[in-house]
């Protein structure tokens, strides 16, 4: 990511088509400063393919792949959650290097479509589309701040090396970026666009993060009681049906890109077809009873194979990728809240799925039970690692040292940006990778 330059107006039209409205061809190269609102528009569809498509597989699936719950079939060597965690996350590896570059090279398009939309004269569909901007760059900046802590924050072209920013003001930049969409962003419409409602999502699950309960549960409340949403049976949500459930969710249309959730799970023998790249551990396997309503859609069994079954496409088509959706609000709401306030919205949930209410007896047993239930109402969605990060049960679940409750900075980023420096808790193991 060094020396950032500004670029023009054609690279940025990647053509992706969530319905219509994104059916459009790109105008000629123009800079951003003598853009017209059609060019911003068009900018816009860009922004929407390269959001979905640059955090790449692993970028996505890394928090279930670190979690615990994941291993790798079949090899000896990663047949553990411990083993796949120790094999995968070092400075020098593609699962933690291509995501940083997906990352950074979504933000260089996307801070290159704010700058235009806000160079547009003012009108109600300006703030909109810098709205929209606005969620994108606070979406991405939230995937790098829970990797790697200490990120430079870019917003514009430099050409110069950007140093780190500490890891409470990379929050408070998201925090403004999700009130600034939340506020400017189009009223909701359709699960596959950015909304205001979506915004405010992303804005709980960050007022989580920051410890900031109170406004965390209050946006999450608000969510579940505007009546724009409703939790739906998981037969809807991850079968392609109609339901409210979803908040936000990228359509992965397979003539807008190539990205395959389903191959890296589902095995060569099923009906569609797979690559089963990763599998479900056997705890993760047990944790789903035959009364939870959400196990056959979690979790399933290709002749003697675990599966995850939440992306059923295989190698058949492109499952979509769930950024947000109601049920996590139920959980935000709860955990939030605390025992004395919060159970209900967990009890909620729970009866919602098919299982009987819990009754936690303090505060810390509370918390055990709603990230219970997020790892079973989540699987498989990119949580689990960050839920037992932040709230300090990594290591003694996982059984690894604390180094692995951070993301090195990549070996490349090191050597191309002289104003990055390595996490501490790494610069121990830089000799061995």
């Amino acid at each position: 990511m060094k020396k950032v330059i500004l670029i023009s107006a054609a690279l940025l039209l990647t053509v992706c088509s969530c319905d219509k409205l994104l059916d459009q061809s790109p105008h000629n190269a123009k800079g951003v400063d003598k853009m017209t609102q059609d060019d911003v528009e068009l900018l816009m569809v860009g922004v929407y393919n390269i959001a979905q498509y640059k955090p790449t597989f692993n970028g996505y699936a890394l928090f279930d792949i670190i979690g615990g719950d994941l291993i790798r079939p079949g090899a000896t060597s990663t047949n553990t959650p411990k083993l796949v965690v120790q094999g995968a996350i070092a400075p020098g590896q593609s699962i933690v290097g291509s995501p940083w570059n997906g990352y950074y090279a979504g933000l260089y398009q996307i801070n290159n479509y704010i700058i235009a939309a806000e160079k547009l004269p003012d009108s109600p569909r300006k703030s909109e589309l810098c709205g929209i901007g606005y969620f994108f760059r606070g979406l991405y900046y939230y995937y790098l701040v829970t990797r790697w802590r200490d990120v430079p924050i870019v917003t514009g072209p430099v050409d110069y090396d950007v140093p780190q920013t500490e890891e409470a003001k990379v929050w408070e930049f998201i925090e403004g970026e999700f009130k600034k969409a939340a506020a400017m962003a189009p009223d909701f419409s359709d699960k596959n666009y950015v909304s205001k409602d979506a915004a405010k999502a992303l804005l709980a699950r960050v007022y989580l993060a920051m410890g900031k309960k109170t406004e965390a549960a209050d946006l999450a409340e608000e969510l579940i009681t505007c009546g724009r949403f409703a939790l739906a049976d998981f037969s809807l949500i991850f079968r392609g049906k109609a339901n409210k459930e979803e908040i936000f969710t990228f359509s992965n249309q397979m003539n807008e890109g190539s990205f395959n959730i389903g191959s890296y799970y589902y095995t060569k023998e099923s009906e569609v077809g797979g690559s089963y790249t990763f599998c479900p551990t056997q705890e993760a396997m047990d944790m789903f009873v035959h009364y939870d309503k959400r196990t056959p859609y979690s979790v399933d069994i290709q002749g003697s194979n675990n599966v995850v079954n939440k992306y059923y496409q295989g190698d058949a088509g492109q499952d979509p990728i769930y950024i947000t959706r109601l049920a996590e609000m139920y959980l935000i709401s709860a955990e939030a809240k605390g025992l004395a306030r919060g159970i209900d919205r967990l009890n909620d949930l729970r009866r919602f799925r098919g299982l009987q209410d819990v009754h936690p007896g303090n505060e810390s047993a509370f918390l055990d039970a709603v990230l219970k239930e997020r790892r079973l109402e989540l699987f498989g969605e990119g949580f689990r690692w960050y839920d037992l990060v932040r709230t300090g049960k990594y290591e003694k679940t996982v059984g690894l040292e604390k180094k692995y409750t951070v993301l090195p900075i990549p070996s490349r980023e090191l050597t191309l940006n002289k104003a990055l420096h390595q996490h501490p808790l790494w610069v121990v193991s830089q000799e061995d990778n």
